[in-house]
C-alpha cells in the first residue's frame, strides 16, 4: 500500500468484526512503530497489549464507557515512560518529550495498522489513575492513548479538514 493510500484510509473505527489479529500482524505493527522517532532516540515510551475481555471491559469503564473499544480483538495502551525522558531532560522531558515520543509512536501503530488492513480509534478521554490501576502500571508510566485495533465492521467514513489557509500561518520576513 502506497504511504498517501495508508494516510487517506486512516479513519476512527468504532465497530470491529469479531476475528483475531494474527500474531505476526501485532508483532509487525510494533516493530513499525518502534521505527517512530524519538527525543534524544531515549525512546521514552511503553506500550501495552490487552486481549483479555475482561481487563477490556475495565478499561471501557474507565474510559467513559465507550463500548466498542472491548469489542477490538487488541487494545494497545501507549505510554510515556516520563522518568527515562526526565533523567536527561528534566521538566521538559518529564512534562513534554516523553509525551510527545508516546504519542509518535501511537500515530505510527495507527498508520502501521492501517497498512496491514486493520482499522483503529485513538481514545484519550479515560481516567488516567484508573487506567494506571487496571493496568497495573508503575509510577513513571504515564497512559497517553487507548487504542482498540482489529478489522472494521463499518464502512469508514470521510470526515472533512480545515483548509490549508486555516492552519497556516504566514509571517512576512
Amino acid at each position: 500500500m502506497e504511504f498517501e493510500e495508508v494516510l487517506r484510509k486512516r479513519h476512527s473505527i468504532r465497530e470491529f468484526r469479531e476475528k483475531e489479529i494474527p500474531e505476526e500482524k501485532i508483532r509487525k505493527i510494533l516493530e513499525l512503530s518502534n521505527l517512530s522517532p524519538s527525543a534524544g532516540n531515549l525512546q521514552a515510551r511503553k506500550v501495552v497489549l490487552v486481549k483479555n475481555r475482561k481487563t477490556k471491559e475495565e478499561i471501557v469503564q474507565a474510559s467513559l464507557d465507550q463500548d466498542f473499544i472491548s469489542k477490538a480483538p487488541v487494545v494497545f495502551v501507549v505510554c510515556a515512560d516520563v522518568e527515562e525522558s526526565a533523567a536527561k531532560y528534566g521538566g521538559r522531558g518529564r512534562e513534554l518529550y516523553s509525551v510527545q515520543d508516546a504519542t509518535i509512536f501511537a500515530s505510527y501503530l495507527q498508520l502501521a495498522a492501517i497498512s496491514l488492513g486493520l482499522s483503529s480509534c485513538w481514545i484519550g478521554a479515560f481516567k488516567e489513575e484508573e487506567i494506571k490501576r487496571i493496568l497495573n502500571l508503575p509510577k513513571e508510566l504515564k497512559p497517553i492513548g487507548v487504542i482498540p485495533v482489529g478489522y472494521f465492521a463499518e464502512k469508514p467514513f470521510k470526515t472533512s479538514r480545515k483548509d490549508l489557509d486555516e492552519i497556516i500561518i504566514k509571517f512576512s520576513p
